[in-house]
Order: structure tokens, then C-alpha cells, then sequence
């Protein structure tokens, strides 16, 4: 995003854009110097000055400008974990994640609209496991026309309790990183997960659940048609993806779902226990605001 926008973003939520971080430096002058008379041979000259050491002045090189410098971090990034007795950790499935296979056939869910597909979703079976525990399944939640849309994983404990997904702590995070894009649950933005159901000891969906339920993401994707997916933590990127790279390898550029702008960054509930993290999730948020930007007709 350019600066004017950022500027106007960050100024709406009382935040301060630029943070000094030394004293103005002096400027280059790079003009010829003007000529210096010479003393006649009779006057004396005095005696020279001992050298002094003068710092350098750091530039830009590509525009022969001093740097600017960094803008200020929103206020999420140093908020502490608040406590809440009835999170749980994300658990491991206990084995080594495979690379996902490709959808199989959607049962005819690539014609539904949004009514129709809530209903197939409410009454999905495909799952032995996750139909015997699920209080109920978690179909997302937001504005249907959005141009964002994000997705996690699974949904927790405390979203199959209520059916809407990232309801806890976690939830919290997310609607912070929201407001510092200038958005908010419901406009413009719509959240969804991989899977829609609760997977037990909040472990990870295994390959055969996300398969089972990729015909539903799909469908809400062409539905809501979104100018940017944010994929939130490994597993929703490498499902969406279909790909079994590290989430290392995935942040850091804009990828691409179908024709679709896709930025890759942590889950807000990795960033509850990595808070050191939450600076380079910025730098992804950025990042796909700059995208939304390069795609705003000229």
C-alpha cells in the first residue's frame, strides 16, 4: 500500500506513522567547490588544523536521498497474551504431514448457493470422528461479497461451541489485526476454515478430513469471489496451496489460488505463543495490502 493510504489507516486508529529513530543527518552537497584565494608569499599561514573525523552520511543509493525511517508497529504487535481458562493448545496430529492429493469430485457442491450449501455442511457425514464429536459444524462467517477473505485451519473448542469460526483468544488477535488494515469482521472481510469441524484435542485436520471438506472452501471461494485470500498458519496454506512446503518457504511472496492473489502468514493462535513473531505477520498484512493496492484500477 502506498504511504498516503498507510498513512490514513494508521492515523484513523490514533496510531502514529512515523517513529524517529536518530537525529536528521546532514545533507551531501554536492556542488563544485568555489575557488580559494591563496595568501600572498609574504603573509604567513597559520598553521593547519589537526583532521577531524566527520561520520558518514547514509544515503539511499537508488535516489541519492538520506533513508526514511521505519513506521511505527501497530498496537497488536505488543499486546500481551490476556489469560482464558478455557484455551486450549493446538496439538499435533502425531504424524508427519504429508503433501495433500487434489480434491476428489464435489458431490455436485460446485452448483449450491450459499443457502445450499450451509444445509450440505450442517448435514456433512464424511468424517466418522468428527461427526461423534463436533457440537456442531462451523460454516463461517462475514460479509459474502468481500474482498478479503481469510482462512484457518479448524475450527476450536470455543468455535464448535458457539459455530462461528475464531471466537477466543485467537479471534481477538484477528479482529486487532483487522482494525490495524483499517477493517472489521463483517465488512468487506469474510473468515472461513479449511475444515468445518471441531477436531478433537484440537489436533490437526488430517489429510483425508481437509480433502473431504476442500469441496466446500471451494465453493465459498467462488462464491464470495475474493480479491485476496490470506491464508492464516501451515495448514491452511498447504491445503489451499496442495503443496507440502514449509510455511517458511510460503511467506514472504504473493502466491496464487486460482487466479487469486494469496499471502501466506501465521495463525493468530501461534502468534499467542510467539509474540515475537507478530512483526513479520505485519510485514505479510502489508504485504497483501500492497497487492490489493497494485490491483485498484489506475
Amino acid at each position: 500500500m502506498d504511504e498516503a493510504r498507510r498513512r490514513q489507516y494508521l492515523k484513523a486508529m490514533g496510531i502514529q506513522v512515523w517513529v524517529p529513530r536518530r537525529e536528521p543527518e546532514a545533507s551531501l552537497d554536492l556542488s563544485p567547490p568555489e575557488p580559494v584565494a591563496m595568501p600572498p608569499a609574504s603573509t604567513p599561514v597559520p598553521e593547519q588544523a589537526a583532521a577531524v573525523e566527520v561520520p558518514p552520511v547514509v544515503m539511499d543509493a537508488s535516489v541519492g536521498r538520506e533513508s526514511p525511517p521505519e513506521p511505527e508497529m501497530p498496537p497488536w504487535l505488543d499486546e500481551a497474551p490476556w489469560p482464558d481458562e478455557a484455551y486450549e493448545p493446538v496439538m499435533p496430529s502425531g504424524e508427519g504431514y504429508d503433501e495433500p492429493d487434489l480434491p476428489e469430485p464435489d458431490d455436485g457442491v460446485s452448483t449450491l448457493d450459499w443457502e445450499g450449501l450451509a444445509a450440505r455442511v450442517a448435514q456433512c457425514t464424511h468424517c466418522n470422528e468428527l461427526v461423534q464429536t463436533r457440537t456442531q459444524t462451523v460454516f463461517g462467517v462475514g460479509d459474502r461479497q468481500a474482498d478479503w477473505l481469510f482462512i484457518g485451519e479448524a475450527p476450536g473448542a470455543e468455535e464448535d461451541r458457539q459455530g462461528e469460526p475464531f471466537v477466543g483468544r485467537a479471534g481477538k488477535l484477528l479482529d486487532s489485526m483487522l482494525a490495524a488494515l483499517g477493517k472489521k469482521r463483517g465488512e468487506g472481510v469474510y473468515i472461513a476454515n479449511i475444515l468445518k469441524c471441531h477436531p478433537p484435542r484440537n489436533r490437526d485436520p488430517s489429510p483425508e478430513e481437509a480433502r473431504a471438506c476442500r469441496a466446500y472452501l471451494d465453493r465459498q471461494i467462488q462464491l464470495i469471489r475474493p480479491k485476496i485470500l490470506v491464508a492464516l498458519g501451515r495448514v491452511a496454506a498447504q491445503n489451499l496451496l496442495d503443496t507440502g512446503d514449509a510455511l517458511g518457504s510460503l511467506r514472504g511472496r504473493v502466491l496464487e489460488y486460482r487466479g487469486i492473489p494469496v499471502v501466506v502468514t501465521y495463525h493468530p493462535a501461534y502468534l499467542l505463543r510467539r509474540p515475537s513473531e507478530k512483526r513479520k505477520s505485519w510485514e505479510d498484512l502489508c504485504r497483501a495490502m500492497d497487492q490489493m493496492q497494485a490491483e485498484q484500477p489506475s
